[in-house]
């Protein structure tokens, strides 16, 4: 009886010490129980405003994004139909069958243009645009790359809507986006996520790469939509994402605005884009190849070709040879050299620094055209 009684005596007066000190507190600083709340109602105030920023950012993007439908005409044999059904491959005649397709475009200026991407209408036979507004229309197609997996379309009616170009050189990982487009016709449909990565390539998808990663939910149909920041601007076109039994969901690619404007404009102004060419063939060498060449462990490209007549063959560069600079910049991925030459300009200069034999050597010349 005594250890209890103990026990509640020191739960008794330290209650009573307790609520003396909060009285005090309460007496004599009640500055520090209003700043909590100030705090609390602070932070509540910001996320409700950054929450109100999202339909504000549909409404400005979304008249601007659109359904794109599309036919072609797609060949398969007999054998590939009854392969199809039995599973038992048998010659036969070819079959000719109309193919339907959706996707999404957005308009990036009121006289019409408008960017989609280029697999949604590579040989399509019909192509018919649909407005958030409901009105429709039949593009005219101004240029594709399919290097990029872009294309510029066209169409002619009055008062249209166009989104807001943003800049992709300045995401920073984990910001809000927003995806709209028309996943399995559900027209103006809208997903949330955060940027997850830039600058990704490597992924197969086109030639040259330079992926948005979101999570934003990018399903079929959203290919060619839009991919917009909290300020309803246009940040990216959401091309593809990781499908398959052994991937895990939530994960998808958006070509950022900023190659987009580039490609665009050149689709407008010569209906192609016109790319810088070395005419040369490079494979990437790992990083432990690299370090017995005495070029660190960050890789380095290797020629395994060079074309006869081509802008490195008249600069004497050679199969074997090994590149470690162009225009200054260092040189580890096949792919970031190719990059490098492709955003120049036919007629550009390039300066090119590498390893021949265990000798550096350099060399100067102007790009060609790309083939």
């Amino acid at each position: 009886m005594a250890e209890i009684r103990t026990t509640v005596v020191f739960i008794t007066r330290s209650v009573i010490i307790g609520l003396a000190v909060a009285f005090l507190v309460i007496l004599f600083r009640p500055d520090l129980i209003s700043l909590d709340t100030e705090k609390r109602g602070a932070d509540s105030a910001a996320i409700d405003s950054v929450l109100s920023l999202i339909p504000d950012a549909v409404a400005r993007a979304a008249p601007a994004v659109v359904n794109i439908y599309t036919t072609r005409v797609a060949t398969s044999s007999r054998a590939d139909l009854r392969r199809q059904r039995l599973g038992m491959p048998r010659p036969g005649a070819s079959t000719r069958r109309l193919v339907t397709s959706l996707g999404s475009g957005v308009i990036i200026d009121t006289g019409g243009l408008i960017v989609t991407n280029h697999h949604l209408v590579a040989n399509a036979q019909d192509i018919k645009i649909q407005l958030a507004d409901g009105r429709v229309a039949i593009p005219r197609i101004i240029g594709t790359d399919a290097d990029t997996d872009l294309a510029l379309l066209r169409i002619d009616l009055p008062e249209l809507p166009a989104i807001q170009l943003g800049r992709s050189d300045a995401l920073r990982i984990g910001e809000f986006v927003l995806a709209i487009g028309n996943p399995y016709g559900l027209s103006q449909s809208v997903t949330q996520g955060i940027i997850s990565a830039t600058g990704r390539t490597q992924l197969g998808l086109t030639r040259f790469e330079n992926f948005i990663q979101t999570d934003a939910a990018i399903n079929r149909g959203n290919s060619g939509g839009a991919l917009i920041n909290l300020r309803g601007e246009l940040i990216g076109v959401n091309t593809a994402a990781v499908s398959g039994e052994d991937s895990a969901g939530g994960i998808g690619f958006a070509i950022p605005v900023n190659l987009v404007r580039g490609v665009t404009r050149q689709l407008e102004e010569h209906g192609r884009v016109r790319r810088g060419w070395l005419g040369v063939v490079p494979r990437d060498l790992s990083s432990q190849q690299a370090s017995q060449l005495g070029l660190g462990t960050a890789g380095a490209v290797q020629l395994v070709d060079v074309y006869l007549n081509s802008p490195a063959y008249a600069a004497g560069l050679r199969r074997g040879d090994i590149l470690t600079h162009l225009n200054g910049e260092p040189i580890h991925l096949s792919r970031q050299a190719l990059g490098i030459v492709a955003n120049l300009m036919p007629g550009d200069a390039i300066t090119i620094r590498g390893i021949r034999a265990g000798q550096q050597f350099s060399a100067r010349t102007s790009v060609a055209e790309r083939p």
